[in-house]
């Protein structure tokens, strides 16, 4: 799986980059890796400043030189399994796929399999190694409940392009997005700092210090009589829950979001379920509908997109009236 050499890195600290963190550092360089598997590596040995061992909470100082040793993968111990997802494009570099609804993307507590990579191992295991025996392959990740398109590297030169592109904003991300409420005008950007919450840690939040920035670009697609909107969403970051999050402070939440959105006393009280109208909501209605990069190998611009999923257009159906129903796929170019 991937290489059986060790990839090394090295980087100088810039003044811009004092007094940050060594994790914090090196989890967002081109490398591709995980702030945990970052820890892990700085933990066993495999990160150096100056020439020195260091610890994850070293804050660097500028003309710091980092060496970063990532050591082969050790081999595999995943069982491949059968899992619900549909390959656009693959070749001997990248493989882009379709992931529906509810389907985790690696192996993580709680989810032990069923996951997009042990799918990816049963469908063959030539994967890059960088991201650690659990997380073959895998560049970005999309949440559990959020459905569209992934691009996976199958070998450690494709995996350092494309985290490379993602860490530099070249890659092209579109996103449709059922949101509550009727939203002013007709496009915006919200460009707010996203962290980890203070008091809930396996949740992000809007911060007006110590976050990192996060640019989200939205525009109105359809608009509903009865309280909701079709957005159009371009993000220039990656960061974690980004578009949830920035929805939802902005006071328009993604539409079954459980945990930046409404609650089930919410959906119970509202008029469309009351009467059986609106479908029975199961997860966000956020689905990441086009991807656009550079190929790994010969620099091709390749741009993929995914229609929107049956639960989305059914509950999209729901909502709007029996006659003149607009082809909302069509307007969602981005």
């Amino acid at each position: 799986m991937g290489d059986t050499s060790v990839r090394i890195f090295s980087y100088e600290v810039s003044a811009e980059s004092r007094d940050v963190r060594l994790d914090v550092f090196l989890s967002s360089r081109a490398v591709g890796l995980s702030r945990s598997r970052i820890q892990s590596l700085i933990g066993s040995g495999h990160v150096t400043v100056n020439n020195t061992l260091s610890k994850s909470g070293y804050k660097l100082k500028a003309g710091d030189h980092l060496v970063l040793r990532v050591p082969p993968s050790p081999p595999q111990s995943l069982k491949p399994e059968s899992v619900d997802f549909s390959i656009l494009y693959e070749d001997r570099s990248i493989i882009v796929l379709n992931k529906p609804a509810g389907v985790v993307v690696h192996p993580g507590p709680g989810h032990a399999t069923g996951t997009i990579v042990h799918g990816l191992l049963k469908h063959g295991n030539r994967l890059s190694g960088i991201g650690g025996v659990l997380r073959p392959g895998i560049v970005h990740r999309l949440d559990k409940d959020t459905s569209g398109l992934m691009v996976v590297a199958k070998d450690d030169e494709a995996h350092t392009s494309l985290a490379e592109q993602f860490r530099s904003g070249r890659i092209k991300k579109g996103y449709a997005a059922l949101v509550h409420g009727r939203l002013g005008g007709r496009e915006g950007e919200i460009d707010l700092p996203v962290a980890r919450h203070p008091k809930k840690r396996k949740e992000m939040s809007v911060t007006r210090s110590g976050g990192r920035r996060a640019l989200t670009l939205w525009r109105k697609i359809e608009e509903f009589q009865s309280g909701f909107s079709l957005l159009s969403i371009v993000t220039k970051t990656g960061r974690t829950h980004q578009i949830r999050v920035h929805l939802s402070h902005v006071g328009h939440p993604v539409v079954g979001d459980p945990v930046y959105g409404y609650g089930r006393n919410w959906w119970k009280r509202h008029p469309l379920r009351k009467t059986g109208a609106m479908p029975i909501i199961k997860r966000q209605m956020l689905h990441a509908r086009k991807l656009g990069f550079v190929h790994p190998e010969d620099d091709r611009y390749l741009e993929f997109e995914a229609p929107l999923p049956e639960d989305m257009e059914h509950t999209l159906q729901s909502l709007r009236p029996p006659a003149g129903q607009l082809q909302a796929n069509k307007a969602l170019d981005i």
